[in-house]
């Protein structure tokens, strides 16, 4: 894959599900000590990490039809992410009793994502 813009793309949902992994992590955070710095710095970039995918989403990819289907596949996995992300906190939000299932709900999302990776890489 020659197209520089695949790389934009696959960083992109890479640090996305990397948000999303730290928000959940630190949604179930129970130890005694702070959370580790990385992980708070890595879920303090979820909003513009999302908004940085729904552009990319946003925006017409053209290329050689393999690029496309990458580009397109990438794209179709930041939109599975977001949507998950907002059912996530609108359940945990609205129904905090229920946030564990909200949260397993947006992990079984990620894992779907991530399983999917290799099509894409």
């Amino acid at each position: 894959m020659k197209d520089q813009r695949l790389k934009v793309f696959r960083s992109a949902v890479e640090t996305l599900l990397e948000s999303l992994d730290a928000v959940l992590r630190l949604a179930r955070w129970s130890g005694t000590e702070a959370p580790p710095e990385p992980l708070v710095t890595s879920a303090a970039k979820l909003v513009d990490r999302l908004g940085a995918a729904d552009r990319l989403v946003s925006a017409r990819f053209n290329g050689p039809p393999a690029e496309t289907a990458i580009a397109l596949g990438i794209c179709s996995a930041m939109k599975r992410l977001d949507v998950a992300y907002r059912a996530y906190r609108q359940q945990s939000e609205s129904f905090p009793e229920r946030a564990g299932d909200a949260a397993a709900a947006l992990e079984t999302e990620i894992a779907g994502v991530m399983a999917g990776a290799s099509a894409w890489r």
